[in-house]
């Protein structure tokens, strides 16, 4: 199965009322704005997203909404959460329906699996649906690794297209390549080693912090895919502070009060996660102020 997904692909927040309603006004909003400063992807109901806050039919809801403001510009990729595989299964046929371009799998929900499990998880999701499927890796959060050989059994399913790799290990990149060459598309999945993952072969980056800064996400990803390491670092050493927001277990907080501070969203989520201590937002906040006051003029790199 083929696919074009590359480039800078947020994962995109949920944007609630004050009563925990969606706002789907808010959340179609924000997906413009980001589509307008030039992301190349949409990554709805992930981590970022609060999939596992969501009721199903919310689920549905956000995706048909995503569908509509995205209208085609860019690729739509939803996240799959679910506890079991058979509703996972079930969602992905929904997603289908509704008109999305893949689906990016997670593990099952809840449950711990093993390796053999969550390969099978895979396999039965790949095998009742069409779309292309990218796996995400992720044995940090999640506590399961699909390492080289899982990856072997799972290549057998041809709409397993790629994979966002998350371990946090950078050789890991290296590895898939040497096992499989281009069989897989690669992506970084974690915010603060996105440069060196790009540098390694990585074709794109699904990241939190791209929310808040997307201009400045997408020309770290056009320097590096141009080779252009040394105008991408300077880019990155200014951005890194705010990165290292993405691998904490309060992520989703943090990126939507950042999305606040930039007049991007609001940071209200659903418990148990709750907004963040006001220590903790004073820090945030002196990290996006210091952000602000040295921002690069990106007009010096000539992309366009």
């Amino acid at each position: 199965m083929s696919i074009n997904w590359q480039g800078v692909y947020p994962a995109v927040t949920t944007q609630f009322n004050s009563d925990d309603s969606i706002n789907i006004d808010s959340t179609q909003r924000m997906l413009d704005e980001l589509i307008k400063d030039g992301v190349n992807g949409i990554i709805a109901c992930g981590t970022v997203g609060e999939n596992c806050s969501l009721r199903a039919d919310e689920k549905r809801t956000v995706l048909r909404a995503a569908k509509e403001v995205i209208n085609g510009r860019v690729p739509l990729i939803s996240g799959v959460a679910e506890t079991t595989t058979r509703f996972a299964m079930e969602f992905c046929q929904d997603a289908e329906k509704i008109g999305v371009d893949g689906v990016m799998v997670l593990p099952g929900m809840v449950y711990r699996s093993t390796e053999r499990e969550a390969i099978h998880h895979y396999q039965q999701v790949a095998r009742n649906t069409a779309l292309p499927i990218m796996i995400y890796n992720n044995p940090v959060t999640y506590g399961v690794d699909i390492g080289i050989e899982g990856m072997a059994i799972l290549a057998e399913e041809q709409n397993i297209v790629a994979v966002k790799e998350s371990t946090a290990d950078t050789r890991r990149i290296t590895e898939l390549f040497n096992a499989f060459e281009n069989r897989f598309t690669v992506f970084s999945g974690v915010d603060d080693i996105a440069l060196e993952s790009l540098m390694l072969g990585a074709v794109g980056w699904i990241s939190g912090l791209t929310n808040v800064f997307p201009r400045e996400s997408v020309a770290i990803y056009k320097l590096a895919k141009a080779g252009r390491y040394a105008e991408a670092l300077e880019i990155w050493r200014w951005f890194l502070p705010l990165l290292r927001l993405d691998t904490i277990p309060t992520l989703v907080q943090c990126i939507k009060f950042a999305e606040q501070l930039a007049g991007r969203g609001v940071e209200h989520v659903r418990a148990p996660r709750l907004p963040l201590p006001q220590d903790e937002k004073q820090r945030i906040q002196a990290m996006f102020d210091s952000a602000m006051q040295n921002r690069i003029d990106l007009s010096k790199f000539n992309l366009d």
